[in-house]
């Protein structure tokens, strides 16, 4: 158990690690801080948060882990504004899903008073807001964890026991791999169902009355936060820019072989892509 923890900026992640940590008792005391005053006075309502404070430096005082669970491109301010504030041997981790520059930068910012360990947990969904958050968000899913060589060893175990009581399996990786694997089966998929309704938009708005499961299915994150997921695709840009690439590939190639009516190549495409969703791990 995490005698301290502390959130800040509970979202729908942030605010399902304190549901899962009051639930699976993985935390002793449970401290969060929320930048809209109206949020904060909120969340003092709820049974699994025992307080909130006034300011990041206020809730971090004393924490043996802070999760900092704001976008990512607040990340590595709110660590630079709490740094002075953290006990000697506390544990820092985040949720971002981009991690090659907060890890690194992460670790100078704290240098070895306090330990940095960038995490990434694979779950979520296209609403926001603590309000939706849930205590049975991370159970069977995918954490990624992303030490450096310099990592201290004990503020791994620290993180990856964490994630683990949370009901997470743990993947480490090196956060440059990290950002590879995302950008292929995160980011990717985002853009392609954004991508999409913003082509649909542009033709007849009554086809989409007409639409059956397949179009809903595939579309489903395109409800996301847009502002969000700009400041995930500008911190990998370089890794889904790589992904888009070898894409457009794979579509030209099918585009190909249906102007030369290979059906064979067709269904060759179809089956590939059967197999590889065929091999999913059962949810």
């Amino acid at each position: 158990m995490v005698p301290t923890l502390t959130i800040l900026c509970p979202g729908l992640l942030g605010g399902s690690v304190a549901r899962a940590a009051r639930e699976r008792k993985a935390a002793g005391r449970i401290v969060i801080w929320a930048r809209r005053p109206e949020t904060r006075a909120a969340l003092a309502r709820q049974s699994w948060c025992d307080t909130v404070a006034e300011t990041p430096e206020a809730a971090v005082a004393g924490a043996d882990l802070v999760v900092i669970a704001s976008p990512v491109d607040s990340i590595l301010p709110l660590l630079r504004q709490i740094a002075p504030s953290l006990r000697s041997g506390a544990v820092v981790t985040d949720v971002g899903s981009a991690k090659g520059r907060i890890a690194r930068e992460g670790h100078e910012v704290l240098g070895t008073r306090a330990h940095f360990v960038g995490s990434h947990p694979m779950a979520g969904s296209e609403k926001t807001g603590w309000e939706n958050a849930s205590p049975g968000l991370f159970e069977r899913r995918t954490c990624f964890v992303t030490p450096l060589p310099a990592t201290d060893p004990g503020a791994l175990a620290a993180v990856t026991d964490f994630w683990r009581q949370l009901g997470g399996t743990v993947a480490s990786v090196e956060p440059g791999r990290h950002d590879e694997i995302v950008a292929h089966i995160s980011h990717l998929p985002q853009v392609l169902a954004s991508s999409l309704c913003a082509f649909l938009a542009g033709k007849d708005p009554a086809w989409r009355n007409y639409a059956g499961g397949g179009l809903r299915d595939t579309t489903r994150i395109a409800g996301s936060d847009p502002e969000l997921w700009r400041t995930i695709l500008e911190q990998n840009r370089d890794e889904v820019l790589r992904a888009l690439q070898g894409l457009g590939a794979e579509i030209k190639a099918f585009e190909t072989a249906l102007e030369r009516r290979d059906w064979a190549a067709v269904t060759a495409r179809i089956a590939e892509g059967k197999k590889y969703r065929d091999g999913f791990p059962t949810p």
